[in-house]
């Protein structure tokens, strides 16, 4: 086949794959697929919340008194626990991810060195949440090694009990899983910002700290937004944590929906993922309230192209 035939096919597919994305229906195709593979459970779940159990069946006889019970037994505790666990540790990832980022996208010179810690931070992903979490355990614990070391040089003279067991250790344990969710978008979306930006505000006489908050930071705003969604979002469902360095005494709503699914009682945990959900939007409708006076997301991205 000659070259001058395969670039006519090649043009020929262009033209074919363009016109076939560029076609009305894409888009409400899409909007369609997303409503029901996404809306549609989601409403599905809000209306069993409305729902009860009896005799291992779900009456289907809307009540609030699947609501009174997450109340009474105080259930709802755990929903809110997770919540100010997930901001918290949301707030910790971003101080910790962004000068990270920013070092990785403008500092770090050799492409040998990004390609490597890149590569470093795709690990978690491959590792079993469960044997990642467990070693842990035997480092934090009342016998392990961080107590050892200590008794053993004389620093303490008994094994510190809050490394291991409570909300410290599950803190510490979710820090390195959902750094890579936080780091990513964040140095992306930095090293879009063109150099040029940063030479003039030196040049105007900016501080590195005013060029850090009045260039960097909002323009690096997109990434900050994605990787405190994708951060937050896998966070409210983690459960390996929680249940393996929490021990039983941090509950959150992933082994609470967990054991209300296990005791057959699909309405009560409909109820407690609805809530968590009202007060996740509830927050992000505040946080998109408070960056508003920094202009539209989209806005930001078209000052990062010209």
């Amino acid at each position: 086949m000659s070259d001058k035939v395969q670039k006519s096919l090649i043009v020929g597919l262009r033209a074919r794959y363009s016109n076939l994305f560029s076609r009305d229906w894409v888009i409400p195709t899409f909007i369609v697929v997303w409503v029901i593979i996404v809306i549609v459970p989601l409403l599905i779940m809000v209306a069993h919340s409305f729902f009860e159990m009896k005799q291992y069946r779900v009456v289907y006889d809307a009540s609030f008194k699947t609501w009174d019970s997450l109340i009474d037994s105080g259930r709802w505790i755990s929903a809110v626990r997770t919540l100010r666990i997930v901001l918290v540790m949301t707030a910790i990832e971003f101080l910790v991810a962004f000068p990270f980022a920013l070092w990785l996208a403008k500092v770090c010179k050799s492409k040998v060195t990004k390609a490597v810690i890149i590569t470093l931070l795709t690990i978690p992903f491959f590792v079993d949440p469960s044997s990642r979490t467990i070693i842990w355990r035997a480092i934090l614990g009342r016998n392990g090694i961080i107590n050892f070391v200590l008794m053993e040089t004389g620093v303490n003279n008994e094994p510190i009990e809050w490394l291991l067991f409570s909300e410290f250790a599950v803190h510490f344990g979710i820090l390195a899983p959902y750094f890579p969710t936080m780091v990513f978008p964040i140095f992306l979306v930095i090293t879009l910002i063109d150099d040029e930006y940063l030479e003039a505000s030196r040049d105007l006489g900016a501080s590195k700290l005013q060029t850090l908050f009045r260039i960097i930071l909002p323009l690096s705003l997109p990434g900050i937004v994605a990787g405190g969604v994708f951060t937050m979002v896998p966070l409210m469902a983690t459960w390996v944590e929680p249940e393996m360095l929490g021990g039983g005494f941090v509950n959150l709503l992933g082994p609470s929906v967990d054991a209300a699914m296990r005791e057959l009682k699909y309405p009560t945990a409909a109820a407690l993922s609805v809530f968590v959900i009202a007060l996740l939007v509830i927050f992000l409708a505040v946080l998109i309230l408070a960056t508003r006076r920094l202009g539209s997301i989209g806005d930001i991205f078209h000052t990062m192209k010209r």
